[in-house]
């Protein structure tokens, strides 16, 4: 009869080996999970990756391949970067050019000097014609004008040339017929800013190296009062004979 020691020695070595075959069946079942999902993985990728190159198989024509003409080739250039050799620049070395500044076009040539012209710049113009400085006389210039406090009696607006006291603007002078005739052309300083005035009028009082200068109203001729000054004397240029004084322009007469 067994004791009751070797019944539960029994007892131990059975449970031992129920939980080894177990841990095997287990293990067992986990090692053929695996092996079939590695079997499944790869039959799957075996169905959806084409390859490159099939050996004693027709290539396989990959979807739209059939819209490219028969005629067209396809061709692959390789391209190598390191066949290009870009030299290193230095910076510092770098020259940079200037550009030549665009020269301005020449100016036109002068006109050319017509023949006869007058070069002299002391040339001037009165009535139209070219005149010239003849000499200078020291004078005493007085001034007057046309009106009754001026010229009392005589005061009828015309002037001893028969030429109103308005020709030329009433810019003109009286003077000595011995010294400076009808006619003639001064400049005095001071007086319509030098410029030519012609020698219309004489006067009682005006003898001698006297000039009388012609102002539209009387308070302008006293505040002119009396001047000693070097006067201009002009004469034509232009070889033509002088004007008579009576077509001096702007005659009312």
């Amino acid at each position: 009869m067994r004791t009751e020691a070797s019944t539960a020695s029994l007892l131990h070595r059975n449970r031992a080996v129920r939980a080894g075959r177990e841990a095997v069946a287990v293990l067992g079942m986990c090692v053929l999970s695996a092996v079939s999902a590695v079997i499944v993985k790869e039959s799957m990728a075996r169905r959806e990756v084409t390859p490159l190159v099939s050996l004693g198989e027709a290539p396989v024509t990959p979807r739209g391949a059939e819209r490219i003409p028969a005629t067209t080739e396809v061709f692959a250039v390789p391209v190598s970067f390191a066949a290009v050799d870009v030299p290193a620049v230095d910076p510092l070395l770098v020259v940079h050019t200037v550009p030549e500044p665009i020269a301005a076009p020449a100016p036109p040539p002068p006109p050319a000097i017509p023949e006869g012209a007058i070069l002299d710049t002391s040339i001037r113009f009165f009535n139209g014609r070219p005149v010239r400085p003849a000499r200078t006389i020291r004078m005493k210039v007085t001034a007057y004008s046309p009106d009754e406090e001026s010229c009392g009696d005589s005061a009828d607006g015309i002037t001893s040339s028969l030429h109103s006291v308005w020709t030329n603007a009433s810019k003109l002078v009286a003077a000595d017929s011995r010294v400076l005739p009808l006619g003639s052309m001064v400049s005095v300083p001071g007086y319509d800013g030098a410029q030519i005035v012609p020698v219309l009028d004489r006067g009682g009082a005006i003898k001698g190296r006297r000039l009388d200068v012609l102002y539209p109203t009387h308070a302008q001729a006293r505040k002119w009062g009396t001047q000693i000054l070097d006067v201009v004397v002009w004469e034509y240029a232009d070889g033509k004979p002088a004007c008579d004084f009576r077509a001096i322009r702007d005659s009312r007469n």
